[in-house]
């Protein structure tokens, strides 16, 4: 249930790689070499995600919602978050960034514990994801100030701390086949719904609505 748009632009793509002039060229193909399904479906799991990606959706979660969440979680509780279709772990680690950085606002007594669950369909995304290691070029996308206290840098790149990445549980999990994580408090997912059609987003819409404690 991708849009038709995404899978045509991901076979052309292939014939284009292949120097192939039709489908039927490249239904050839994948019959005498059935690996090329494989870098078929690889190429639709489009990765495209950055720390802090889109900076205004970020700074209204800080100002609007995780006060109030933050205050309504129990002392010593667990605040629960979930991050499905996390791709290669920006989006997850920006989570963790934020909750860290607001849990100080807190007085130490009132703070709940953290617990995110980071997904993926894609096994080489989470992979990467949880070794929480990244090119100097996300200077770019992260202030100077939580490069130095989140990061630190390893030869030509930049590692999240351990502080952080304890913080997160990496899987891999199929959102449209597999059970969804429950008992959530908070979930965000910015990767995925764009390429799918409507009548699934509403269905991963009702998934979300179904892991959240509302």
């Amino acid at each position: 249930e991708y849009k038709s748009s995404t899978i045509e632009r991901r076979i052309g793509l292939r014939l284009a790689h292949h120097k192939l002039a039709s489908i039927a060229e490249y239904a050839a193909l994948t019959e005498r070499e059935p690996e090329e399904l494989r870098s078929l479906a690889q190429s639709m799991l489009i990765g495209v995600t950055s720390f802090f990606r889109d900076p205004a959706v970020w700074e209204l979660l800080v100002k609007v919602s995780l006060p109030g969440l933050l205050e309504s979680a129990p002392a010593g509780g667990t605040l629960r978050a979930w991050v499905p279709a996390c791709s290669t772990g920006e989006e997850a680690y920006t989570v963790a960034i934020l909750l860290l950085e607001a849990l100080e606002d807190l007085p130490a007594s009132h703070r709940p514990l953290l617990r995110i669950f980071a997904t993926d369909v894609d096994p080489e995304a989470i992979a990467t994801a949880r070794l929480g290691l990244y090119p100097l070029s996300i200077a770019a996308q992260i202030s100077a100030v939580r490069l130095k206290r989140h990061f630190t840098q390893e030869a030509q790149q930049y590692r999240l701390r351990k502080s952080v990445r304890d913080l997160i549980v990496f899987a891999q999990h199929d959102l449209i086949s597999d059970p969804p994580f429950t008992r959530m408090d908070l979930l965000t997912c910015r990767n995925l719904m764009i390429y799918l059609t409507g009548e699934l987003q509403q269905k991963l819409v009702r998934v979300f609505h179904y892991s959240l404690n509302v």
